[in-house]
């Protein structure tokens, strides 16, 4: 399981008990990986938070729920998140984000098009007022 990629301790537990394994003998694997560092979850939170921004270009809100999803404790989240939005620009993101659902248009075409971006942009954890202002200023 974990030669494919990170996965938290919940996340393997939830994957071995669906396998079929007792409590017990999971217990013992999961001590056993967390020893020999194979489980880690603030390597795993930083991993998501990293994926999340650079390839898939989502906020905040949005990095921290996909991180809580994989069963990973609030604090370590945010630490994970904090640190990796530290290096980036979240202005920066969020234009890149608006650019490619304009697919080269310089503009919003209309109010319906501007709510549609907003509802977009708010479900992939971006700020509104961030995202009110990027939107007021492509407004035709």
């Amino acid at each position: 399981m974990l030669a494919r990629r990170e996965l938290s301790e919940f996340q393997v537990r939830q994957r071995l008990a669906r396998n079929g394994h007792h409590s017990s003998s999971i217990d013992e694997a999961v001590a056993r990986l967390k020893d020999e560092r194979s489980i880690d979850d603030e390597r795993v939170a930083s991993a998501i938070a990293r994926t999340q921004t650079s390839v898939r270009g989502r906020g905040k809100r949005r990095v921290l729920q996909e991180i809580a999803a994989a069963g990973i404790a609030a604090s370590i989240a945010s630490r994970a998140v904090e640190d990796v939005f530290q290096e980036l620009d979240a202005d920066a993101l969020l234009s890149a984000s608006i650019a490619k659902k304009l697919r080269g248009r310089e503009r919003i075409a209309d109010d319906r098009e501007f709510q549609r971006f907003f509802r977009y942009l708010t479900a992939q954890g971006f700020d509104t007022d961030r995202i009110l202002a990027h939107l007021t200023r492509l407004r035709a």
